[in-house]
């Protein structure tokens, strides 16, 4: 157990909300935030990630844009409706225009796919010590 403490950051454990409809991203990214102490919800559509972040208070969100209900932009917008919530987006599309969405919609990261995990959990890093700063 030291090991997977050593590897880990001085990031306190958050409760995700993971909304990915690709279920072998899902589990993977699932698995690796798990290991590093956060739980995780997954859902697979905007409608059961929305039903979700009404039930529950995330401390982050991580957010495919592409869902077969509709779009992580509008889901973000309908949780930031209610509160505030430090969120990543993903998308196979990475262009300025695909970003800039991503950010007016009120992800303060969007990470184009295939996705790194080691990028994912930098930035949940970087995103969380900036709203403790």
């Amino acid at each position: 157990a030291p090991a997977v403490r050593a590897e880990s950051s001085s990031l306190k454990p958050l409760k995700i909300l993971l909304v990915e409809d690709h279920a072998d991203t899902s589990k993977v990214f699932s698995r690796v935030l798990t290991s590093r102490g956060h739980s995780v919800t997954v859902a697979s559509t905007m409608q059961t990630g929305l039903d979700a972040a009404n039930q529950n208070a995330f401390d982050f969100l991580i957010c495919d844009i592409g869902l077969p209900d509709g779009s992580g932009l509008e889901l973000m917008w309908k949780i930031r409706q209610a509160r505030p919530i430090p969120a990543i987006a993903l998308s196979g599309f990475g262009s300025q225009d695909d970003i800039q969405r991503s950010l007016d919609a009120g992800f303060l990261a969007h990470l184009t796919k295939p996705v790194n995990v080691r990028t994912l959990n930098e930035t949940i890093e970087r995103l969380t010590a900036m709203r403790r700063a």
